[in-house]
């Protein structure tokens, strides 16, 4: 901060009628950005969230990091990545918030845990949270935001309700929330990718509050561009209703095997196919734990309902072949052939009589159902 300003230079404040001094934004200095001038270290503090979209603007070149990969459709990874956000020593982290190793789970016990009346609020109180977090982010949702915006957005909010995001280093997941697109099945990291009109978009939002986890995700319409879209709104669509089909045979003694087979039968009368290689889970104090709930047909799954489980059932459908492929960043999972794909999902309790739905939708919640095209509906 030695360089002189021209004489009479102008303070770069919004409003501020000073002349400039010495002062020099020392970021603008590293990233070659010339003449932004503050009278005083006041005027730059103040004007600091407004000055630093220079900064976002004057970033080094994004890159794609995988570029000899095959991809399978048209997105590609936007890096460089965010760096890692940071949750305050003073909210409750789950186990492995700092390893990245979770220490429970489906590696430790086969057994499916029925959860007392205590369980019970605290999964209801997480999912309430974790609806919130969601319907926030969904709210965002436009064609020019970014995917990293967005995992900020759910960062942000998980903080202001003393929650950790589940998803953040869990088996080194570097961000605090999932980030589908078009043809990405699920996992999706958040990055640099600009979101346009005519994308669909999944967020899978996970919160760790009071020792239990809440998980739900939805898939939203980017734009008017993809609700006029028949394929885009045929497979996300289907996809949600498949999810309200399954959760219809919620109840004790359905056996965890049958939800597949609804979900395939009205996945395949809408012309989709259904992923086979990512399943639902049980979820509690722990993030995934048994049962697995397959979302295809004539499935093997073990054990049926009983009051006091809670689990996710989250169908991910695709317009074209069930098979899928990971990227190198060993998280990013898309279709095979490139094609979209569309997942819904919530977390479910299972009661004496039926179920409850524990992160339902809200009436003012963001999204929801737009009628199918004429022909897919025929």
């Amino acid at each position: 901060m030695t360089e002189q300003p021209p004489a009479k230079k102008k303070c770069l404040g919004a409003d501020c009628e000073n002349d400039a001094g010495t002062l020099q934004c020392p970021k603008c200095l590293s990233l070659g950005i010339k003449g932004s001038f503050f009278c005083s270290q006041d005027c730059f503090k103040k004007n600091w969230n407004t000055h630093k979209e220079l900064h976002r603007l004057a970033s080094p070149e994004t890159y794609n990091p995988f570029p000899t990969f095959a991809y399978t459709g048209p997105l590609r990874p936007v890096y460089p990545l965010s760096p890692r956000r940071v949750v305050p020593k003073t909210i409750p982290h789950p186990d492995y918030a700092e390893s990245g190793i979770p220490g429970g789970g489906r590696t430790r016990s086969n057994k499916i845990e029925q959860l007392d009346e205590k369980g019970r609020e605290g999964m209801r109180k997480v999912c309430r949270l974790a609806r919130e977090v969601l319907d926030v982010a969904a709210a965002a949702i436009r064609p020019g935001i970014t995917t990293d915006d967005l995992d900020k957005i759910v960062h942000d909010a998980c903080i202001e309700r003393n929650s950790y995001p589940s998803p953040l280093n869990y088996n080194f997941f570097p961000k605090s929330v999932c980030t589908s697109v078009n043809e990405v099945i699920c996992h999706g990291i958040p990055d640099k990718r600009v979101l346009v009109d005519g994308d669909i978009l999944n967020l899978d939002v996970t919160l760790y509050h009071e020792g239990y986890h809440g998980d739900l995700n939805e898939t939203y319409y980017v734009g008017d561009k993809a609700k006029a879209d028949p394929d885009s709104v045929r497979v996300t669509e289907t996809a949600r209703e498949c999810l309200e089909e399954a959760i219809k045979l919620v109840k004790p003694g359905t056996l965890f095997r049958d939800f597949g087979n609804v979900i395939e039968a009205h996945a395949k009368s809408r012309g989709c196919s259904v992923i086979r290689t990512y399943v639902g889970h049980g979820i509690n104090k722990t993030f995934h734990c048994p049962p697995n709930i397959p979302h295809y047909a004539k499935n093997r799954a073990v054990g049926e309902c009983k009051p006091g489980m809670t689990f996710t059932i989250e169908p991910m459908i695709a317009l074209g072949k069930y098979r899928d492929v990971t990227w190198p960043d060993n998280w990013t999972s898309t279709t095979v052939d490139g094609k979209r794909t569309a997942q819904f999902e919530h977390t479910l309790l299972v009661t004496e009589t039926g179920v409850e739905i524990l992160t339902a939708r809200k009436a003012d919640s963001p999204g929801g159902p737009i009628p199918m095209p004429t022909a897919a509906a025929a």
